[in-house]
């Protein structure tokens, strides 16, 4: 909110060790995308937490993601800069310098455990819930999670200064380490993270953002989408808002 661009440019871009922590993230998620054991273990941690209905697989996850992207995320995040005066895509950019993972996987559920909770830091959330229930299918990751943004409150989080260059409220990780330690206490008692958005009045995107809030909620969406690659691309061409009946 008050350094220039080219300053913000290169906290958020880091130096030589943060390159290497983003390269290493990358190729992890790369290897993700082909490796059909690990998505098949985070879809059984889920089942077994009853929150899978019927198993989406990768085509689903793909266009299921893109469909959250469009429908909510992107339109959440436009209107809130435009609330803050913030360019979107000026934010856009520092976000992929921090952490270019962010282009390969909008919605996480293919990340790494430290890609997740990055991205969890470095965007002010209206409702995490999405991201913590993720942090489920890692074992000890809501702990460690809650760790990760006590470092960053104290100051001591090796990405403090890049993930700073991002996030436009200074007291989000605040809330947000209230939010985490709530949530561990009782999931159903964690209140919002900051103000909610002029675009909720609008029916479709309150029908979307209540479909994509949750984690079962995008999976149970994702299971219900077409099987295959033809039929889904055809989807996407065809379907350009929210399917209210949804």
């Amino acid at each position: 909110m008050t350094q220039s661009a080219w300053s913000l440019i290169r906290t958020a871009v880091g130096g030589p060790e943060q390159l290497r922590g983003k390269a290493a993230r990358f190729g992890r998620t790369l290897r993700l995308y082909v490796d059909g054991k690990e998505i098949e273990r985070r879809l059984s941690v889920l089942e077994a937490k009853g929150w899978v209905e019927r198993r989406p697989n990768r085509w689903q996850l793909l266009f299921g993601g893109v469909d959250m992207l469009r429908f909510v995320i992107e339109p959440a995040a436009r209107d809130y800069y435009a609330q803050k005066g913030i360019s979107f895509g000026f934010h856009q950019l520092l976000r992929v310098l921090d952490d270019p993972v962010s282009m390969l996987d909008p919605t996480g559920f293919l990340s790494d455990r430290d890609t997740i909770v990055g991205h969890l830091m470095q965007v002010v959330h209206l409702n995490p819930i999405y991201d913590l229930q993720l942090m489920e299918v890692f074992p000890n990751g809501l702990e460690d999670l809650e760790q990760q943004v006590l470092s960053m409150v104290e100051g001591t989080h090796p990405r403090r200064q890049t993930i700073g260059a991002i996030v436009e409220d200074p007291e989000y990780h605040s809330r947000l380490l209230d939010y985490v330690r709530r949530y561990r206490a009782d999931p159903d008692a964690a209140p919002p993270v900051r103000q909610e958005q002029s675009l909720r009045v609008d029916e479709r995107f309150r029908r979307a953002e209540q479909t994509f809030a949750t984690l079962p909620g995008f999976l149970r969406y994702c299971g219900a989408l077409p099987t295959r690659f033809g039929p889904l691309l055809r989807r996407y061409r065809r379907v350009q808002d929210f399917p209210i009946d949804c």
